[in-house]
């Protein structure tokens, strides 16, 4: 019954909550840090927003940080959402928390290498590990809606 896998007492299902708060939390950092490279670098990208009235397009701190928002928002959501329908499958407690750890240690890494611009692969490496962590899961969701 689907009640009894969205529920906090289905290991499954607690381990895709916890998995999923650290990424969209991860996510949600990015933006204040934007904020404050953006205050910093005194980087202003509205005329509203700096009492001067100057705007202030192109930095390339609060760029790379956006990009990797960007790149959070590109990956973090399709987690999120075939995560939901993967614990719907009732796959093992296991196999389940194998790819939300994967995938939040991958974001995690890419975050990293992206803010400190790590040489490649790493960061090329992390994305690829992230998503292949969530199109296996996406994989499952697919074969399990196949009737």
């Amino acid at each position: 019954m689907a009640s009894d896998l969205i529920s906090f007492s289905n290991p499954v299902f607690a381990q895709y909550a916890f998995y999923s708060g650290v990424v969209l939390c991860k996510t949600m950092d990015m933006s204040l840090l934007t904020v404050y490279y953006r205050l910093k670098n005194k980087v202003f990208i509205n005329p509203e927003d700096n009492p001067g009235g100057k705007v202030t397009p192109n930095d390339p701190d609060v760029e790379r940080i956006r990009r990797c928002h960007l790149n959070d928002l590109e990956n973090v959501v399709p987690f999120v959402l075939i995560g939901g329908l993967y614990v719907l499958t009732g796959p093992s407690a296991h196999a389940a928390a194998l790819h939300f750890r994967i995938f939040a240690a991958a974001r995690i890494f890419h975050t990293i290498s992206y803010l400190f611009a790590l040489p490649q692969p790493c960061r090329a490496l992390s994305f690829v590990v992230g998503y292949m962590a969530t199109a296996s899961m996406a994989v499952n969701v697919i074969r399990s809606g196949v009737m």
